[in-house]
């Protein structure tokens, strides 16, 4: 019997040559299975559960990298057992809350970080968006956090001077759009403080008054 292996073919098959006693041939034909890809999560996604981990927990790893769009090996979405098996599979140590109070310039996620500027999330959501607070993200998706800072903790304050105007005020004292007055505190060119309780709440701007005989 001669057996002829042709695994690289298109249609991979193992030829059989048989010989039999009164002198007779027979050839017979058998399929070879196809060699199967390994199934393996890509390399990025992997990276990316090892820094995320150090972070947060399986449940908010999975979901974003769900919102990334990335998928398993296997095409599935991410749960957090999926994403938990992956980070297991690959050594990726589970994520540790630090029971601590947190530290200068830790950073912290928005509740955390309300919490200690004594504030809520909402607010402090709302005030990331306009720009005010910057925040940081692991990776697009992931949840923001805030670098808990000296500085940070003094844009905010109980009470704002009277005189200070709320930005749609300012916008009319000045005769510019919001934005103009949001861009030229960011730049410093205006001076403003976030105010964290009272009817007042809110950020609040010094309108510098006209003074007479300058023009």
């Amino acid at each position: 019997m001669n057996i002829t292996a042709r695994r690289d073919d298109p249609d991979p098959h193992a030829r059989l040559v048989l010989r039999w006693k009164g002198g007779a041939i027979s050839e017979l034909t058998v399929p070879l299975r196809r060699p199967q890809p390994k199934i393996r999560t890509d390399e990025d996604t992997i990276d990316l559960i090892r820094r995320l981990a150090v972070h947060y927990p399986d449940a908010v790893i999975a979901g974003i990298l769900n919102r990334q769009h990335r998928t398993t090996a296997r095409g599935m979405s991410y749960t957090a057992n999926r994403a938990g098996s992956l980070r297991t599979h690959w050594g990726i140590p589970r994520h540790q809350p630090s029971p601590a109070a947190p530290r200068e310039g830790e950073l912290l996620n928005v509740t955390q970080a309300a919490r200690q500027l004594q504030i809520a999330p909402s607010t402090l959501l709302r005030w990331l968006n306009d720009g005010f607070i910057a925040g940081e993200q692991v990776t697009p998706g992931a949840p923001w956090r805030i670098r808990l800072t000296e500085e940070l903790r003094g844009m905010l304050t109980g009470n704002a001077p009277d005189a200070w105007l709320a930005l749609h005020h300012a916008s009319r004292a000045l005769d510019v759009s919001r934005q103009t007055v949001l861009q030229k505190v960011k730049r410093g060119e205006l001076r403003a403080v976030l105010t964290r309780t009272g009817r007042r709440k809110g950020l609040r701007i010094e309108v510098p008054t006209p003074q007479e005989g300058l023009f």
